[in-house]
């Protein structure tokens, strides 16, 4: 009995043995298939690694740049081969503002506690090209046409149908880029550019005012909602009553503060861009200014190596009369009160980028007797 109970035990051991063998030899071809798969993901995901590991950049008066400039002049240039890229001490003073503004912005949101769990960050309105390796938070009315062109351009539409086509530019960007998630944003920043391109809330509001509500499309959604506008704050029985089809400017931000006050969804032409950016949750590597934007913009091109694919330019300057040259005619519309509503919807947007209002202060009527503070 002994010894055939061993040779059962034996052959028991044999028999897992045989099996662990075919399990292995069944598994490994998937094995090996997922792993060259990873690999492949990695190498077309870092071919092109162009920026976020600092022993591939030299740091001089805390700004990075590569050295790969002192063989071909590739990320700046002392003007003998592109008059659009910047000079070498032109690209370092405008790191050197970069630095600056990152640095301002972490302090902020650390300050105001924007930057803690309990802040959600949102991925929304990004938009991740892995060839190239860039990440933008799209703010509309702050540059977004041309750095929509851009983004098409660098998803392979070329220039030709991009200028013929009349599809509208941010469907034609989400075919070749889809909305991403957080964690997508966070794996991709470990080899991308990161960057988002910022203005004076008050000049964005009155360039959205300008552009869509003004000129806006006849029977489009925002020709709707100015009727809409006009029928609820246009008090018509008064003989100084405007006449225009379009709401008033104060009309226009009396109904922008109302949908706030209700907590309706704004608009994400006037929407806070740290509302959709949140700016405290992602690190940034450049922030660009619209005061600032042509130096910025080359900055950021070069920096990414993108010289080849596009340029520096301005895609829309807005319709009818310029939007700079018309702030003090709107805001002089407004009464202090007004004011104080407009910056209590934009506060953050003020305060991480270090923008202010009070010149606005000076322009708006008075309503009362107090300071703005």
């Amino acid at each position: 009995m002994k010894k055939i109970s061993r040779r059962n035990l034996s052959v028991m051991r044999l028999g897992r043995c045989v099996a662990f063998l075919a399990a292995a030899a069944f598994l490994l071809p998937f094995t090996i298939l997922l792993m060259v798969a990873d690999q492949q993901y990695n190498l077309s995901y870092n071919y092109k690694r162009v920026f976020y590991q600092e022993s591939d950049f030299y740091k001089m008066n805390a700004s990075y740049y590569s050295p790969s400039y002192l063989r071909t002049q590739y990320v700046f240039d002392n003007g003998s081969h592109d008059e659009g890229l910047l000079t070498r001490d032109k690209f370092l003073e405008v790191g050197s503002r970069m630095d600056a503004r990152r640095e301002y912005l972490r302090n902020e949101c650390s300050r105001l506690g924007l930057d803690s769990s309990s802040h959600k960050a949102y991925a929304w309105e990004y938009l991740i090209n892995r060839q190239y390796h860039v990440i933008w938070c799209n703010i509309f009315k702050a540059a977004s046409t041309s750095w929509m062109y851009n983004f098409n351009l660098m998803a392979n539409y070329t220039a030709a149908f991009l200028n013929r086509t009349k599809e509208v530019p941010l469907e034609l960007a989400r075919k070749k880029y889809a909305r991403p998630t957080v964690e997508m944003i966070r794996k991709a920043q470990g080899d991308s550019i990161t960057f988002l391109i910022v203005r004076h809330p008050l000049e964005r509001l009155a360039s959205a005012y300008n552009d869509k509500i003004v000129h806006a499309w006849p029977k489009s959604f925002h020709d709707q909602m100015g009727k809409r506008i006009i029928k609820k704050y246009r008090k018509t029985n008064q003989k100084s009553a405007p006449t225009e089809r379009y709401p008033m400017f104060e009309e226009f931000v009396t109904y922008v503060l109302d949908e706030t006050k209700m907590k309706r969804t704004r608009d994400m032409h006037w929407t806070p861009y740290t509302d959709f950016c949140t700016p405290c949750k992602f690190n940034f590597d450049i922030i660009l200014k619209f005061e600032t934007l042509d130096e910025d913009q080359k900055f950021l091109i070069q920096m990414a190596r993108l010289q080849e694919i596009i340029k520096p330019e301005w895609r829309n300057s807005g319709k009818g009369t310029n939007t700079l040259h018309n702030i003090n005619h709107l805001y002089s519309r407004l009464n202090k009160s007004q004011l104080d509503g407009l910056y209590n919807l934009y506060k953050y947007d003020f305060l991480l980028f270090n923008y202010t209002m009070d010149s606005y202060y000076e322009i708006v009527q008075k309503d009362n007797d107090n300071n703005h503070g």
